[in-house]
């Protein structure tokens, strides 16, 4: 699919909402297939896996879910091996998703508001909630685990992507254990091991648990510990330094009371305190005991980019919304208005450890979401940050523009593919895979999923992460489209 020029970025609509709308139905059918409808070349330096993770069973039997976010994941992967690619596409058999094939119904609740057949009174005091497997994806120390915040990962083989099972972590977890989907990786330095950091929460009424875990190279759990934060928490991401571990927790209360009556998914019932402020949780890497919170002016934060120490400050640039982006249980995700959906922007905080100051600074006012850096800069000053975003400079719409912004002089470069094509999370590939080779920050290629509205299909695309206002190195058309996903990963290794 070949790319607009910018000047179409710059107007105010430009899209078609049934476009965008064709990048939301459901794909059931799994594939394996070499991609050979390819524009351009593929680097040959360019080995190894892209896993991506994708809500994509938005229908069970002909009734819509309520929100792609409660749709089973499928994850799909794209293999890059000299020069050639190959697609293959498996649902995640979770005990929920297994269940319903075999009911061919809705049988559980979701938390963005799918509701089983029969209205309120077959809803009302049914808790359970299937674990989708849906957010992110991410193979570490040999095992290649489907995320979802909620509760346990779920394990795949990383070659033929079949379920394995719940994933325990030798015993640490139990089913049901919330295991964040958005670990983060620390890359390690000459006397430090790389490390995969992630986190859980829990609400328990008038508190919330927040257990972290550090995973070795194995995948051995090497350090678990657990604090308690007053109130109820919601949080999806958070980020590291090398020392700290950072948790934004929004300024939301919590309404159970439309979740038990079986009138609402429990993320229906949280309402943002607008005027409030957001408490940063930091914790220390090292002293289980060490927390301290701070405050910074409101912005419902879901995405974050990175953090690093700087003196006695640690600075954080994070996706903040102005408002939390409420879900309307009357409408269903087929009927988004744009125009009404709160926007989020890209922010830098500064919190120093000494006086307790806060500060922020909006680094771009354009909609974006889906940060990225170059991972071998996790918890380390960085420079440049990647971003899907809207194409009109002043207004909200669906990610049609990959952006590239210099986060300290706030220089940006721009590739849009609107008005008909329609990006997910660009995700950067270091041209090196020597995280300590003397490189520049930015050599290396982004690959992006783009839906292609005009073919009705998706695209994986190859941009220079250097120069990406140039367009696609190249692009690999698949057989079909794929539903508008969430995260994923890169992994070296190659897997045929």
């Amino acid at each position: 699919m070949q790319a607009s020029s910018l000047t179409q970025a710059k107007l105010s609509k430009p899209f078609d909402l049934d476009d965008w709308q064709g990048g939301n139905q459901a794909l059931k059918e799994e594939f394996d297939y070499p991609i050979t409808d390819i524009e351009g070349e593929i680097p040959t330096e360019l080995q190894g896996t892209l896993f991506r993770n994708i809500p994509a069973m938005l229908d069970v039997d002909g009734h819509l879910v309520h929100h792609p976010f409660d749709a089973d994941g499928m994850i799909c992967k794209i293999t890059f091996d000299q020069g050639k690619a190959y697609f293959r596409n498996r649902y995640v058999r979770t005990l929920g998703y297994c269940r319903e094939r075999e009911k061919g119904e809705i049988s559980y609740r979701g938390v963005f508001g799918t509701e089983k057949p029969g209205g309120w009174l077959a809803n009302a005091f049914d808790f359970r909630l299937k674990n989708v497997a849906n957010t992110n994806i991410y193979y570490w120390g040999g095992k290649l685990m489907a995320l979802w915040e909620a509760s346990h990962p779920y394990r795949l083989d990383a070659r033929s992507l079949e379920t394995l099972g719940i994933e325990t972590l030798n015993g640490v977890l139990k089913e049901g254990t919330p295991f964040a989907a958005h670990p983060m990786i620390d890359p390690g330095s000459a006397d430090r091991e790389p490390r995969y950091v992630t986190f859980g929460i829990r609400a328990l009424g008038v508190a919330t648990r927040l257990n972290i875990y550090e995973l070795d190279a194995e995948a051995t759990v090497v350090k678990h510990h657990a604090h308690y934060l007053p109130g109820f928490a919601f949080m999806h991401d958070f980020v590291i330094t090398p020392n700290y571990c950072l948790f934004f927790q929004n300024p939301v209360d919590f309404n159970p009371l439309p979740f038990v009556l079986g009138k609402k998914g429990p993320a229906e019932c949280m309402k943002f305190r607008q005027d409030d402020f957001t408490k940063v949780w930091v914790t220390s890497r090292h002293d289980p005991s060490y927390l301290h919170s701070l405050k910074v002016k409101s912005g419902f934060v879901f995405h974050h980019a990175n953090a690093f120490e700087e003196g006695d400050e640690i600075v954080v640039d994070s996706v903040a919304y102005r408002d939390f982006p409420s879900i309307n249980h009357n409408l269903s995700f087929h009927e988004v208005d744009f125009d009404e959906v709160p926007s989020s922007q890209l922010w830098r905080y500064r919190f120093n450890l000494k006086t307790k100051e806060t500060r922020r600074q909006q680094l771009e006012t354009r909609a974006c979401d889906f940060p990225y850096v170059n991972p071998a800069y996790i918890g380390r000053p960085h420079r440049w940050i990647y971003l899907a975003a809207a194409a009109p400079e002043e207004a909200n719409g669906p990610n049609q523009v990959v952006m590239k912004i210099d986060a300290n002089t706030g220089e940006q470069h721009l590739h849009s593919f609107a008005p008909r094509g329609f990006v997910g999370e660009p995700v950067f590939v270091a041209r090196s895979a020597d995280a300590q080779a003397d490189t520049a920050e930015d050599d290396g290629w982004l690959l992006v999923v783009v839906y292609d509205a005009k073919h009705q299909r998706s695209d994986i695309v190859v941009l220079d992460a250097q120069q990406i206002e140039r367009g696609a190195i190249a692009t690999l058309h698949l057989k079909h489209h794929l539903p508008y996903g969430l995260h994923g990963s890169f992994s070296r290794k190659v897997w045929l």
